[in-house]
């Protein structure tokens, strides 16, 4: 795993924390919505909704870790993006999904939005200003996220969370 990986990724396990179950997030049934299937919780920000057949109560860091690496890190093509850019998209994945994040990164590159990474969209990412590129990211993501469900619950923790990202951007610009 890149430095960046173990860096990142130290970031996304201190805004994720332990174990919680809090009903009123989709995230923690295996359905994906609220009262749907099993109230399993999310542990590490691993969530029942998209792993529902895994053990979250028992659920190791490493086991997390693990995870992140192999089906959000490499999906974002974490590795590719520049650093400033690359934490939010990370993270962007992690709180909403892979191919939202990757859509709002399409999107604030000028290219369609569809989130499935391919040449057009690595081509775009590579040539756009990373300033601008996370500027843009961030804009579309909060802009959806203040349309989602959970907005009345989770405004206050989504907007810190944010801006705790925007702080980290600025220290990754080189």
């Amino acid at each position: 795993m890149s430095t960046r990986f173990n860096v990142y990724i130290n970031r996304i396990l201190q805004s994720e924390g332990g174990y919680s179950n809090d009903r009123h997030d989709p995230g923690n049934w295996t359905e994906g919505v609220v009262g749907g299937g099993i109230l399993k919780g999310t542990k590490y920000g691993i969530s029942a909704a998209s792993y529902p057949g895994l053990d979250i109560v028992n659920l190791t860091k490493e086991q997390a870790i693990d995870i992140y690496h192999a089906d959000f890190w490499t999906h974002i093509h974490g590795d590719t993006l520049p650093e400033a850019v690359a934490f939010g998209v990370l993270d962007g994945a992690v709180n909403s999904g892979v191919s939202r994040s990757v859509a709002w990164l399409q999107r604030a590159a000028g290219v369609l939005g569809d989130g499935v990474w391919g040449p057009q969209t690595s081509a775009a990412v590579s040539v756009a200003n990373p300033v601008q590129l996370l500027l843009r990211y961030t804009a579309y993501r909060l802009k959806f996220m203040t349309t989602a469900g959970g907005w009345k619950y989770y405004s206050a923790g989504w907007a810190n969370r944010i801006s705790t990202n925007l702080i980290f951007a600025s220290d990754d610009i080189k």
